[in-house]
């Protein structure tokens, strides 16, 4: 765990990998951050994990009100700044991506690329009344699971949440809709529903200024992988592909057999196929099929390592960014190495 202050506030990062500089911003907003971590992209990436400000053990701000985008991007750049590379790449997923997609307007030359993932361009009435449409449908995908019925209650629960605990809970309960089969994988699935963490202030804030940034999409200049799953529910392939078709050049990449969580609920595949594969699809079309709304042909991926495959594709890797040496190992993600390549 590394930290540094942001106007007298605490913003704690944790760093694993080798390679050029990836900084990933967890979403909510006042979710906690290590359902992020990713040892696929670590593997080719130095990441850097910020612990948003409000969660875990990053600082509090003076207000509810104070937690607004403007806030998130500028701690994020404050972060940056701190780690003194000219330019990093930036994940950012949910709200996250809502923070780095501003990032890279206000701050191009500090980009080196950008992955969003189960993100949107925009919000508003027919954003959210579309995630809500999704989450009253629910049930009627699992009729005959009554636990799947007490999906939508379970998720109004969060509009109600009094504190940090209450939120916590109300989240675990609603996970399901979450992700692609929750209930076929629940033991699996248990130990992240079991950590669940959520922060009250950050979570229930009310940004005042309406997020919209698809005017403003042909600005981004940097390499960019739009990645989403199928099942996504409130930031899915309609949101995705208005993000693919507005970004100059972006790539468009579909988890078939996710949902909102692809990192933790994408079937698992060795690293040693995952490169293998990458490899192989060079100059060919993936498999996959049609039928994702905004879906371009063979844009399909079947796992979490299609992620980092479609990180290599679409070229966002081969920039020079290291870290030339300026981390130190993060006992908290098991001492992984941090190195300059």
């Amino acid at each position: 765990m590394q930290a540094l202050s942001v106007d007298g506030v605490r913003q704690v990062y944790h760093v694993a990998g080798r390679g050029p500089v990836c900084v990933a911003h967890s979403g909510g907003p006042g979710l906690h951050w290590a359902y992020l971590r990713s040892p696929e992209l670590e593997e080719r990436f130095t990441m850097v994990y910020l612990e948003p400000v409000g969660t875990g053990e990053s600082g509090r701000l003076a207000t509810a009100d104070d937690y607004r985008l403007d806030t998130y991007v500028r701690f994020l750049a404050a972060v940056i700044d701190h780690l003194g590379l000219p330019r990093v790449y930036l994940l950012g997923h949910s709200h996250g991506g809502f923070v780095v997609l501003k990032y890279a307007l206000e701050y191009p030359d500090r980009v080196a690329g950008l992955i969003l993932y189960d993100t949107s361009p925009v919000t508003g009435p027919e954003f959210w009344a579309a995630a809500m449409a999704a989450v009253t449908a629910y049930p009627q995908r699992f009729p005959d699971n009554p636990e799947a019925a007490a999906i939508p209650a379970a998720f109004q629960q969060l509009e109600t949440a009094t504190d940090d605990d209450t939120i916590s809970r109300a989240l675990a309960a609603a996970l399901p809709i979450y992700f692609a089969d929750f209930w076929s994988r629940q033991a699996e699935f248990a130990p992240f529903r079991a950590g669940i963490h959520a922060w009250l202030e950050p979570a229930g804030a009310q940004d005042p200024e309406p997020f919209d940034l698809r005017p403003r999409l042909a600005e981004i200049t940097a390499p960019t992988v739009v990645i989403v799953g199928q099942h996504d529910f409130i930031g899915g392939p309609t949101w995705a592909a208005q993000l693919a078709d507005g970004i100059p050049g972006a790539q468009l990449r579909v988890l078939p057999r996710s949902g909102h969580f692809g990192m933790s609920s994408s079937p698992p595949s060795s690293l040693t196929r995952r490169h293998k594969s990458c490899a192989e699809r060079k100059g060919r079309p993936l498999a996959g099929g049609s039928g994702a709304a905004g879906e371009r042909p063979g844009n399909r991926l079947d796992s979490m390592d299609g992620v980092v495959a479609a990180v290599f594709d679409a070229g966002l890797n081969r920039e020079v960014t290291t870290n030339r040496g300026l981390f130190a190992a993060d006992p908290l993600l098991g001492g992984a190495r941090a190195t300059a390549s």
